[in-house]
């Protein structure tokens, strides 16, 4: 049995390597279908080199490549570069040339041969392919051989490592630096003959195990010693005896934990390389950036990816330095594939790429991210997408998103990042809980938290870094924005994916990837989430009346009187809040006493306009205003309870659920602390900015004589809205001066107190009734606290050509009639507060959508001919009816009447 099984393994092992030869065959085959043999002179028609040669793709390489293998064609000698003029300064100051693996050992084998016998031609045995051949141009993998530079310049012979060392696998694994990469193209250029260039280029970036090892940068001149390589390095859990540290870097359990590439090397050598004229060299690094990227991707896919080789991220941060991934033959075939293999990294991966970018200047971050760009509108407006095929479908697209999510925690990390344990307002107990249940009942907050907890990302986790958590990143959050995806992704198929949690269903979302998304696109994701709420809070009431025998009630409505408003609301909301929160998540439905009317939207719309307006009255005394920069902040002495100021919270809730824009004016540091944050000195500036330059004076003062220019003790004061003064001490010692060591305590202090602890039971009730109703969406996960804040107020931008451009006419008007015309002459020649005023008459709220106007979709209806009636609005529907009037004149004076006594009067 031993003897049989002893053939049987020969005979797998001789199997084994013929299989290895062809290969290597097929790949000289391929090689020289898509780079040529270099001599320009070459008559094989199936060389590239060939003037005659048709120019094919890789593909198309590919298959003809093993046609040429089994047909036995001729393969054509590569030029046989002279020894002595290998490039001299080579990594690690190693004296000899590293060549490119088995395939490039043959290569040097048969050059020496048919030097020593003055023959250009590959021995005849090679030629036939046969399998005598084959065993020829297979190497030992434990054979390596290297180019010596003696003083002689006679080549060292083929030498065998010991099994076992460290070197033996990569001494012949033909890797590049700046310095041998200069030199190739400085030998190319004097013999104007790039076929070394070519072929050098080809093989490194077409292999793995080249590319990872080329440009890297010397650790032991950083003065990082071996131990703290390896605490990079090397898992944790890993048994670190002395065995096991002599060991292969493959053979280690490790993990991704520093790129050890000399970017500023590969930025200079590429450099040098693209200022070659007409690019030579372009069509083999794009065949070979193809190839590396389908190996990696099947490596990485289906192979272990916790236990991955730490110098491969090394091949990512190579790549995406490359000058021209922006060019269209870069585009279409190289970035693809590349973008495949790097969508398969695992999570440990993307954060050490993510830490090693994030080191990048924002200029060379943004080109990376302009790149991805570029590839995602290309793919979207050449897509042909249908109901069928949808963007989501598209594996190149979500494999670029993939990769700009790197980029984008890149930016984040770079940026300006708080400390997340003196700024997390989520993880800290409040108090006020407990207080609000026994004001509005047991039932408020007793609402199951499974359904509510927010789904993480796995990256975001890894890095422990969120979008809230930067101040200011190195880009622009809005430079992530892609508007051509935005404008074609279908929403409603989208967030189904999204709710299914595409692991489950194999299908990808972009809500999941939503700093690519415009905050218009994910306002409709947020819709079709409150709408389907809705829907299913209207089918569990129908469903209780049948089983209870109770009347349906599928609406949350709220009967008003105009001058009660404020008492009726809140008494209103704070019963819904006694029976059951759940009742906030039903559509809202309002009815003025008196009045007749459906809401279908719009009455909703001129509620909230109204209770707004109320709300920010100073008789009310629950915000004060900053005169500064006309924003409201919650007044700490307040008389009114904390119910209050919670049911103010659903109000401002319900706006955003109901789709509802307000006329609010909180600064951005009550949006940030609704998305968990605490106030900072940062938020000074946009607050107060007096204070903010006044605090800032004094931490940017280096003098030592800070307690007699500033005079500012530890003891504050500040006013109410009565105008009162008020006094607190930060500290005990209310005598202690500012000085140089403790100004910082004193600014942290003073903010603190200003933004969280004088206002604690005010902005905690607050917080707590927006939870109620917005608790459950996907708002945080979708926003941050700029998109709130725009999500709430609306765009400041009214392009009323924007609302022309997306307007529609009925009832026979149409865009070039006259009526028309005048009407937008008109129009556009309004001041800013008419064209609030036109917005409120037609839409029922004086805000601009957050796409713009252009979302609006405003119809304007001919109703009946010339008339002395006012124009009308169905405010629900956004339709202005408008009759046909024989004079501009008259249009005006009817119009301008319309939109100056409008509340009440007019919308329906």
């Amino acid at each position: 049995m031993n003897s049989q099984a002893q053939t049987e393994a020969s005979h797998a092992a001789e199997a084994t390597r013929k299989r290895t030869a062809a290969r290597k065959l097929i790949e000289r085959y391929y090689f020289q279908l898509t780079d040529g043999c270099g001599n320009q002179s070459c008559a094989n028609e199936n060389c590239a080199s060939c003037q005659k040669a048709p120019k094919l793709e890789p593909d198309e390489a590919a298959a003809r490549a093993i046609q040429l293998f089994k047909s036995k064609a001729k393969l054509c000698v590569p030029p046989c570069p002279p020894l002595n003029n290998f490039p001299r300064n080579v990594p690690n100051g190693a004296n000899h040339f590293e060549l490119p693996s088995t395939l490039a050992q043959a290569d040097v084998r048969l050059c020496r041969k048919a030097k020593r016998n003055g023959s250009s031609k590959m021995d005849t045995n090679i030629e036939d392919g046969d399998d005598s051949a084959l065993s020829k141009s297979s190497i030992d993998p434990q054979t390596s051989v290297s180019v010596s530079h003696s003083s002689q310049n006679t080549p060292s012979p083929v030498s065998s490592c010991s099994e076992g060392a460290r070197e033996s696998s990569h001494q012949s694994v033909l890797s590049l630096d700046e310095s041998s990469l200069l030199e190739i193209i400085e030998k190319c250029q004097t013999d104007n003959n790039f076929s070394l260039l070519i072929r050098t280029l080809g093989h490194v970036f077409s292999k793995e195990e080249s590319l990872k090892l080329s440009f890297k940068r010397d650790l032991t001149k950083e003065n990082i010693s071996k131990e703290d390589i390896r605490a990079m390095e090397v898992d944790e859990d890993k048994d670190k005896d002395s065995s096991s540290e002599d060991a292969c870097m493959e053979e280690t359990d490790v993990k991704p934990g520093v790129v050890t590439v000399d970017i500023s090397s590969v930025r200079r050598a590429f450099s040098a390389l693209f200022k070659i004229p007409e690019y030579p060299f372009q069509r083999a690094l794009i065949n070979a950036l193809i190839i590396l990227s389908e190996n990696l991707e099947f490596d990485l896919k289906y192979g272990q990816k916790q236990n991955i080789d730490p110098s491969l991220l090394n091949i990512f941060v190579i790549v995406m330095e490359i000058p021209m991934m922006q060019c269209p033959e870069y585009l279409e075939k190289a970035l693809p594939a590349f973008c495949k293999a790097a969508s398969y990294l695992p999570v440990r991966s993307q954060a050490v790429l993510a830490r090693t970018w994030s080191t990048y200047q924002p200029d060379r971050l943004r080109e990376m991210l302009n790149v991805l760009h570029q590839f995602i509108s290309l793919k979207v407006i050449q897509g042909g997408f249908t109901r069928e095929y949808c963007i989501n479908d598209e594996d190149t697209i979500i494999a670029a998103t993939k990769l700009m999510k790197i980029i984008y925690y890149a930016s984040l990390l770079g940026g300006e990042v708080e400390d997340t344990e003196l700024t997390d307002e989520d993880n800290e107990l409040v108090e006020e809980d407990e207080n609000l249940r026994e004001l509005l009942g047991a039932s408020a907050g007793s609402e199951p938290k499974e359904n509510s907890r927010l789904k993480q990302d796995p990256l975001s986790v890894e890095l422990n870094i969120k979008a809230i958590d930067c101040r200011k990143p190195l880009l622009y959050f809005d430079e992530f924005y892609n508007e051509p995806l935005s404008e074609q992704l279908e929403m409603d198929r989208d967030f189904a994916y999204y709710k299914a949690d595409g692991g489950n269903t194999g299908k990808f979302s972009f809500m999941n990837y939503s700093f690519i998304l415009t905050p218009a696109v994910k306002s409709m994701g947020l819709y079709y989430d409150n709408r389907i709420r809705m829907y299913s809070e209207r089918r569990m009431s129908v469903l209780q009346s049948i089983v209870h025998g109770a009347p349906p009630n599928p609406y949350l409505k709220l009967r008003v009187r105009r001058d009660h408003l404020i008492d009726d609301a809140l008494v209103g909301l704070e019963m819904v809040a006694m029976e059951s929160p759940t009742n906030f998540k039903k559509q809202l439905v309002v009815e003025f006493d008196g009045e007749q009317g459906i809401d279908e939207g719009g009455v909703s719309k001129e509620f909230f306009q109204l209770v707004v307006e109320e709300i920010f009255n100073p008789d009310f005394a629950m915000f004060t205003l900053n005169p500064e920069t006309q924003s409201y902040w919650f007044n700490p002495t307040s008389f009114e309870n904390d119910a209050q100021f919670t049911l103010i919270g659903i109000i401002l809730g319900l706006a955003i659920y109901n789709n509802v824009i307000l006329d609010v004016h909180f600064p951005m540091v009550v949006y940030r602390k609704l998305m968990g944050k605490k106030g900072t000195f940062y938020d000074l500036k946009d607050w107060n900015p007096s204070l903010w330059k006044g605090l800032n004076d004094l931490l940017s003062y280096t003098g030592d004589d800070v307690e007699n220019v500033f005079m500012q003790s530890f003891r504050i004061t500040y006013t109410d809205v009565f105008g009162t003064v008020l006094v607190h001490n930060l500290k005990e010692s209310d005598e202690l001066l500012v000085n140089q060591d403790n100004k910082e305590e004193f600014v942290r202090l003073y903010s603190d107190f200003l933004l969280n602890k004088s206002i604690a039971k005010q902005f905690q009730a607050f917080k707590k009734g927006f939870q109620m109703v917005t608790e459950d969406s996907p708002l945080r996960i979708l926003f941050r606290p700029e998109e709130i804040e725009l999500l709430v107020c609306g765009n400041k931008n009214f392009d009323f050509n924007a609302l022309e451009r997306a307007t529609e006419y009925d009832g026979g008007y149409l865009s070039d009639s006259d009526v028309i015309k005048w009407f937008w002459e008109l129009v556009h020649d309004f001041t800013l507060e008419q064209k609030r005023k036109l917005l409120q008459f037609t839409t029922g709220s004086d805000r601009v959508p957050v796409g713009g106007l252009s979302k609006l979709k405003l119809v304007i209806a001919r109703n009946g001919g010339d008339s002395d009636r006012l124009p009308t609005a169905h405010t629900c529907f956004n339709v202005l009816l408008l009759p046909e009037y024989e004079t501009k004149e008259k249009l005006e004076d009817r119009l301008l009447k319309a939109i100056n006594y409008s509340k009440g009067f007019g919308m329906l």
